[in-house]
């Protein structure tokens, strides 16, 4: 894979690389170490992420598994793809991998993404307007001047809000998987 990840082919060799979740889980993991880590330990923790358990509920066979297939398929395509450097025993994130992050908005299951958030954000924005221009909106308690504040000060809270909760929720700023 190029370095440079700009055209719709590159976009989708990047998409079916991440669609796999224990390449996703390989490079949350090295991001969240901020170091080369061992391949052994890279196995222990896709494994119990996989499984749901604690690293140390994890069984020999279960780790070998992953073991066997990070090795032989997983790590591999991440190196060939440029984004890790992998040795058979320890795996490094490569600035390429940095990169990631663009194409990846790890959304909580709870919550709705911030792009439908904020056209709800200006569908009530437009309204607020339209009805002031139409003088459909009170203007006695809360001027015009006041109004537009009041949108835009929802948008600028919104805004501050995206950023600090997208830099949380990168990979490998979460303590658990994406």
């Amino acid at each position: 894979m190029a370095t440079q990840m700009g055209g719709d082919s590159d976009r989708g060799e990047i998409f079916d690389l991440l669609s796999n979740h224990r390449r996703r889980y390989a490079i949350h993991y090295c991001k969240r170490e901020g170091e080369p880590v061992t391949l052994g330990d890279l196995a222990e923790h896709v494994a119990a992420w996989e499984l749901d358990k604690e690293v140390e509920e994890i069984t020999s066979a279960e780790r070998k598994r992953v073991y066997t297939s990070l090795q032989q398929t997983h790590l591999p395509t991440l190196e060939r793809a440029e984004m890790i450097e992998f040795d058979n025993r320890t795996i490094e994130l490569t600035d390429e991998a940095s990169e990631l992050d663009v194409y990846l908005d790890v959304v909580p299951a709870d919550s709705i993404p911030w792009g439908l958030y904020y056209l709800g954000l200006a569908i009530v924005g437009s309204v607020v307007m339209a009805g002031l221009w139409l003088e459909v909106v009170p203007t006695g308690a809360v001027s015009e001047l006041g109004w537009a504040t009041l949108v835009f000060a929802l948008f600028a809270i919104s805004a501050v809000v995206h950023v600090v909760q997208s830099r949380r929720m990168r990979l490998g700023e979460m303590e658990r998987q994406p």
